[in-house]
């Protein structure tokens, strides 16, 4: 049994900064990649970034390169997406993943969190 809880998401102006988190506990072991995706109302699940077991390796988004930043810490089994400098256009649930392999398609992840919403008004 694996379980990922995502909070942290809230309702922001554009320009701001904010964090979300995403707690992992079960199956979901620091052995695995961890990452964020999104989906925006009437949009597929898209990938935001993913982080390596270590930390040591992370891969994001074109769209959000520069302006997010994920990281680990696996004494606290939990991942972090630092989210600055938010457009309109970042608005979507945004859905915490894990998986033993890498991963930028949604199709490929094994586990996910429920999701929480980060909305940012112009």
């Amino acid at each position: 049994q694996a379980e990922l809880v995502e909070s942290g998401g809230g309702l922001v102006q554009a320009g701001a900064s904010l964090s979300v988190s995403c707690a992992a506990s079960g199956r979901t072991s620091s052995k695995n990649f961890m990452g964020w995706f999104r989906q925006a109302p009437g949009k597929e699940r898209e990938f935001v970034a993913r982080v390596n077991w270590s930390g040591s390796s992370t891969y994001y988004a074109d769209s959000v390169k520069g302006r997010f930043t994920i990281s680990r810490d696996n004494a606290k089994n939990t991942v972090y997406l630092q989210m600055n400098s938010l457009k309109p256009e970042d608005t979507a649930v945004y859905y915490c993943a894990a998986d033993p392999l890498s991963f930028a398609v949604a199709s490929t992840v094994d586990y996910w969190g429920k999701g929480t919403l980060v909305t940012v008004s112009v």
